[in-house]
């Protein structure tokens, strides 16, 4: 184990912080709040003093390996976490340092669940440094500080396929770096465009900045308590088209970029674009005679749908008080989750695409055992190892989240609740049903659970493997 190359990482992740709460450093003088300006300097005094310290000491030894890939990723999450909740502590807006910190895992993993009744009343530095914590989450940390620094000596890939959502990860271009500014500048670009066309909407340069975080990162934190139902259909309509685009394999813009249609409509795609069109269709149906028009039905049904397949948590209806067939549908829909390489949580559709197509071939072993039948996407194989790490991946999934409906039960909090609280954390959803509806939040969940449940968030985020390494003991071998 490299643990001064660890330490070394460690250091940057700290200093990056320091930098990232800028953004909420300026709002405070934008809006005069001199107090909460006080603690996020302090923070990132704090940040940037360890951060040195983590960085004292140049390591001979700069190789990393995927052990060492999976602690640094994992590590620097709970660091970012731990670091980032002290704003919200130490100003005493979130006064007790578990429920900051619920607050901060969740904004990081853009997961949107939150431990706060009522948001307006939040300062608007601690509100920009909300959303913002779920756009820096959203594409990844490591991601984003591996297009600035060369973390590694040219061995970054383990640290981007440790960080990176989905069954597999590639480079766009040979060089990780430039794979990493790539994506940075894809995911800042389409922010812009929305920041712009929700402008147009009405909507303040604040709140459209909030909108866009949240937004991009598929986060969903809001500013006003009722999230986006106040707005205009306008609005509605902008945030639910850029919830769908941000669930998109960031991989197929820039295929896009480059003129190759084909590969862009891949088999993912088209699945991910037959899922959401069926949903829609179904929700609108069920729900249509609440309703005054078929218009506004389609709106809200296409919002919610959007929110929950694409894990971003935003409502403009408490869809918790649909009928059961569209909760059902919904709720089915956190588990799907966006594609791989996008923002979005969930399992992923591509990794769901290859359990389903391995049972069909293993129904088919049966009949004729000496065949040999590849798991085929896009009229390319898998490769076995891809295979066998997604069904290993579907087994830990099922085993930590029953795990976790077990623990939170203890609480003694109804099914429905306890089911969803944990589906919404581990797929990074955000609002269930039951007392974590879209109307309700996490606050009356005990200490242990809601350190269960920040457990979940990090390892959705993070598709389990970085934070279940941590538990091996042969992990910490040299």
């Amino acid at each position: 184990m490299n643990y001064r190359m660890i330490k070394n990482v460690l250091g940057w992740i700290l200093w990056f912080e320091a930098i990232f709460m800028l953004v909420p450093s300026v709002t405070a003088m934008v809006y005069g709040e001199w107090r909460e300006l006080l603690f996020f300097f302090a923070t990132m005094a704090i940040c940037a003093l360890l951060g040195l310290l983590c960085r004292l000491g140049k390591p001979r030894d700069t190789v990393l390996y995927a052990r060492e890939g999976f602690v640094i990723v994992s590590l620097s999450w709970i660091v970012l976490s731990l670091f980032g909740a002290l704003p919200l502590f130490l100003s005493g807006w979130i006064p007790n340092y578990i429920d900051a910190l619920f607050e901060t895992v969740s904004g990081f993993t853009t997961t949107g669940s939150s431990i706060l009744a009522s948001v307006e009343e939040l300062p608007r530095s601690i509100l920009m440094w909300r959303s913002f914590t779920h756009w820096v989450g959203g594409m990844g940390v490591l991601v984003f500080i591996m297009a600035f620094v060369p973390l590694s000596g040219g061995q970054n890939m383990h640290i981007m396929r440790a960080e990176s959502p989905g069954p597999d990860v590639s480079k766009l271009v040979p060089r990780v770096r430039t794979t990493a500014l790539i994506l940075y500048a894809i995911y800042l670009g389409m922010t812009f465009i929305m920041f712009i066309l929700l402008l147009l909407g009405d909507m303040t340069a604040f709140e459209a900045l909030n909108t866009s975080f949240a937004t991009a990162g598929t986060g969903g934190f809001g500013f006003c308590n009722d999230s986006m139902a106040s707005f205009s259909p306008y609005v509605q309509i902008v945030v639910t088209v850029f919830m769908l685009l941000f669930s998109v394999n960031f991989t197929c813009y820039y295929m896009l970029f480059l003129g190759r249609v084909k590969e862009v409509l891949n088999t993912e795609l088209r699945a991910f674009a037959i899922i959401v069109a069926g949903a829609v269709t179904v929700v609108t149906l069920n729900i249509v005679s609440m309703y005054q028009n078929v218009g506004d039905a389609l709106r809200h049904a296409a919002f919610s749908v959007a929110t929950v397949i694409s894990t971003t948590g935003f409502a403009t209806e408490n869809f918790d008080l649909w009928p059961e067939l569209s909760r059902t549908v919904l709720v089915l829909l956190m588990f799907v989750g966006a594609c791989a390489g996008s923002t979005g949580g969930g399992i992923k559709i591509s990794r769901i695409q290859i359990l389903i197509r391995g049972a069909f071939n293993s129904i088919g072993d049966l009949i004729h055992p000496r065949r040999v039948k590849k798991v085929m996407l896009d009229k390319r194989p898998v490769d076995r190892t891809v295979v066998q790490a997604t069904n290993v991946y579907m087994v830990w999934y099922l085993l930590i989240f029953v795990a976790s409906v077990i623990l939170i039960s203890f609480d003694d909090h109804d099914l429905v609740t306890n089911f969803t609280a944990v589906a919404a954390t581990l797929n990074n959803v955000g609002p269930g049903l039951g007392k974590v509806g879209p109307t309700g939040n996490f606050a009356f969940f005990s200490i242990p659970s809601k350190l269960v449940l920040i457990f979940d968030m990090l390892a959705g985020r993070l598709e389990l493997f970085p934070m279940l390494v941590l538990f091996a003991p042969s992990t910490w071998k040299r």
